[in-house]
């Protein structure tokens, strides 16, 4: 049994084919992915397989889905020891406006948010927009 194999039986996920080779393409990838990005990497599965263990994934806290303006969203791998809690695991994104492309900056922390008396966030998402190195030409 491999590492992966051990991983998700760990999140009490079973290590099916499908959700192996899921896990494996999410941790090659150095931006976030739609859907429709992991579709066209396999080519041959079903739409509602992808999606399924992209929301077991989610529901495990292994990937985190972003809202990253464009209407469709994105997902990226979680980092080691993330349960997705608002107080502690939460950072920000950059999503590049001529790219296309959404990425997660991991070491900015978006800070603790004292709520009023009574307010429970559900979920928190701090995108930044803008341009980068490759689009500046630098």
């Amino acid at each position: 049994m491999d590492q992966t194999e051990n991983f998700l039986k760990n999140k009490t996920i079973r290590p099916t084919a499908m959700r192996l080779l899921i896990y494996r393409f999410l941790k090659n990838q150095e931006k976030a992915v739609s859907l429709t990005d992991i579709e066209a990497a396999f080519e041959k599965s079903e739409r509602t397989t992808l999606y399924r263990t992209l929301k077991t994934f989610e529901e495990k806290s292994i990937v985190h889905k972003i809202e990253d303006g464009t209407g469709v969203a994105k997902y990226a791998l979680c980092e080691a020891g993330c349960n997705c809690e608002i107080n502690s695991d939460l950072h920000l994104h950059f999503h590049r406006t001529n790219c296309n492309e959404t990425q997660c900056l991991t070491e900015q922390k978006i800070p603790n948010i004292n709520l009023p008396p009574g307010f429970k966030a559900m979920e928190a998402n701090l995108m930044v927009k803008g341009t980068c190195n490759r689009c500046n030409g630098k």
